[in-house]
């Protein structure tokens, strides 16, 4: 028998929204069959963080969105307890990258407001147990940001190769992307034709690419 069948697990509940904390509350209560019982409610993090430090709870359903200290920071101030508690993320998941932050934070698993009671408890065992929980909003939150990220991404690598070059052999790489004949960069440069080649030359050895390579390299970089 596992420790969240021995016994009842505790919970702390965080929402700005009083009424939330109480609807949470009643939810635990009348659904858990007496597995969980909320120990405390809290409408700020500070609170919430002085009331997890002599509590205990075994779990903390953590609002994000909140005044002051917002629900993340607070996550990362009660993993940083002696005793920590796990942290479960409620919230409807809005705001971008809300998934990514909370696991950075320590959170390890997700719960919306509008879960079914039985969902919420399910997760709340689950996390005691030591499984992460993601319900399905989060992961596709979660999926959602790691596409839009990576675009940026590759940006960002292109524009770091792009970086390591000398200025004029960066300079004459982003003319011949735009399509510049060796004479149409020297006079843009103000070089001999032959110059203009050794740049693109040098910068061909460095990058360990061909024109045409540099000339998507550019594009990648957005520039």
């Amino acid at each position: 028998m596992n420790d969240s069948e021995q016994h009842v697990i505790t919970v702390s509940v965080i929402d700005d929204d009083p009424l939330v904390c109480q609807a949470m509350s009643m939810i635990l209560r009348d659904y858990s069959q007496g597995r969980v019982s909320v120990v405390s409610t809290s409408t700020d993090g500070a609170t919430a963080v002085r009331n997890a430090d002599s509590e205990h709870p075994d779990v903390v359903l953590m609002d994000v969105a909140m005044p002051g200290i917002d629900g993340i920071e607070t996550t990362r101030r009660l993993r940083a307890l002696r005793n920590p508690p796990h942290v479960l993320i409620l919230t409807s998941l809005n705001p971008s990258n809300t998934v990514e932050r909370s696991v950075e934070a320590g959170a390890e698993g997700f719960v919306s407001k509008t879960d079914a009671p039985e969902d919420i408890i399910h997760r709340i065992v689950g996390i005691c147990e030591g499984t992460p929980q993601f319900n399905p909003a989060s992961q596709r939150q979660l999926i959602n940001d790691l596409s839009m990220q990576r675009p940026q991404s590759r940006r960002d690598e292109a524009r770091a190769l792009l970086d390591t070059l000398p200025s004029r052999e960066r300079e004459a790489v982003l003319l011949a992307a735009e399509g510049c004949t060796n004479a149409e960069i020297a006079g843009r440069m103000f070089i001999s034709e032959r110059t203009a080649k050794a740049h693109l030359s040098s910068a061909a050895d460095k990058l360990d690419m061909g024109r045409v390579q540099m000339a998507r390299l550019v594009e990648r970089a957005d520039l």
